[in-house]
């Protein structure tokens, strides 16, 4: 096929699955359009992908390299993608830059750190479990991902991050208007970027004068420090980010986890027994759901020849984790099945190389808090229908609602 013959990419998600298939029987790398008519390269095979990530020849940085970022301004429907490439912080930098913010956040998420937070993960995961108990004790279906899978997560990160209670709501609603796909209109977009001009502006500001032992505080220090550290402008969206990563992300491993073992219950005996472990379920998790499906935008610096195709300097790539995930050609021909002993502990969902997740620890130490402590609680629990709603993305991978009964 050829570049004018783009596939449009569904905004909704709602099979995304089914859609990688479609795009990989067309190619190695596919010409795509994303909402709006955002016109884009898709790797369709984890080789590719991987190929993609680590070469030095492919940038994150819009400003920099990609051909059609002086267009934006003049294409409404374009307007919700500078919630992800319109900003300034580590996914959206190149070389020094890149390094430099990397450099100056990292710290905040050390091992050492990851550990502190393991009592307060247990202590959150175990209220929570409290509450749905309560919710549940009538045999009444409650919501696995509203009561449970959503709040640890976000708690957490706004504990680490010192966000009070009064911001928390509009904190998490500013993340799910990014998320949100589906609806590229001029009026989304204007009323995402107002959510990121209000909620994060406040929290800086209440750090500011009210400074804890958060890392809200700690990037405040770091751009009051002067020089070349970190601009107001890179602290904003450094925060929009880090804040955002770490909760989305966890909430659709979590519950795309819960999902995949009430579907699969053999495997659920083969864990309860002893025969699969909870961070095998977690990688299979994250290769056949990862929570990021595909996530825009990487821009080719020089013209870069792959998957049989010649991705023209100035070219946008999107970085598809769901199709890396589902290929047969890496993952065998059954590469679509939930398996948690294939040991698919290469998959690419944290990413990989000079971008990989920092973050990637803390959304393990959740979730493996989280799952065994779900289903040791209940050893009955069921799924209570088969109909689940994809979440209005085709970014985001995970489920509107994750309906269960909670004992027999």
């Amino acid at each position: 096929m050829t570049e004018t013959e783009r596939i449009a990419i569904d905004p909704f998600g709602a099979d995304i699955a089914a859609e990688t298939a479609r795009l990989r029987a067309l190619g190695a790398v596919v010409p795509v359009e994303l909402p709006g008519g955002i016109p884009a390269w898709a790797p369709t095979g984890y080789d590719v992908l991987r190929e993609l990530i680590l070469d030095p020849r492919v940038s994150k940085d819009p400003r920099l390299h990609w051909k059609l970022w002086p267009e934006v301004g003049e294409r409404p429907s374009w307007g919700w993608i500078l919630g992800w490439i319109g900003v300034v912080n580590m996914l959206s930098t190149y070389g020094a830059d890149h390094a430099r913010l990397r450099k100056l956040v990292s710290p905040s998420f050390t091992h050492r750190r990851t550990e502190a937070m393991r009592p307060r993960v247990e202590a959150v995961t175990a209220e929570l479990l409290d509450a749905l108990e309560t919710a549940g004790a009538d045999g009444g279906v409650v919501d696995v991902r509203a009561g449970f899978a959503e709040p640890l997560p976000m708690r957490i990160i706004c504990d680490l991050f010192g966000v009070p209670d009064k911001m928390r709501d509009d904190t998490r609603r500013m993340i799910a208007a990014i998320m949100d796909t589906s609806d590229p209109s001029p009026e989304h977009a204007a009323s995402v970027q107002r959510q990121i001009g209000t909620v994060l502006p406040a929290l800086i500001a209440h750090r500011s004068e009210h400074p804890g032992d958060d890392l809200t505080t700690e990037l405040i220090r770091v751009r009051d420090e002067g020089g070349d550290r970190l601009s107001d402008e890179e602290l904003l969206y450094t925060l929009l980010l880090v804040i955002g990563a770490g909760f989305e992300t966890t909430v659709n491993l979590i519950g795309n986890a819960v999902v995949a073992l009430l579907r699969h219950p053999g495997q659920l005996a083969a864990v309860r027994a002893g025969e699969i472990t909870w961070d095998a379920v977690v990688d299979e998790t994250l290769r056949v759901h990862p929570s990021i499906a595909s996530l825009p935008l990487r821009f080719a610096v020089t013209d870069i020849e792959a998957g049989g195709v010649t991705i023209a300097a100035g070219d946008a790539i999107i970085t598809t984790y769901a199709a890396a995930g589902l290929d047969p050609a890496h993952y065998g021909p059954d590469a679509d099945v939930f398996d948690a002993t294939r040991g698919a502990d290469d998959h690419l969902a944290f990413g990989i190389g000079v971008h990989r997740c920092i973050g990637a620890p803390l959304a393990r130490l959740e979730a493996l808090t989280a799952l065994p402590a779900l289903f040791e609680r209940f050893p009955g629990i069921r799924a209570a229908g088969d109909e689940l709603r994809q979440v209005p993305s085709f970014i985001a991978f995970g489920w509107q609602e994750v309906p269960v009964r909670l004992r027999d």
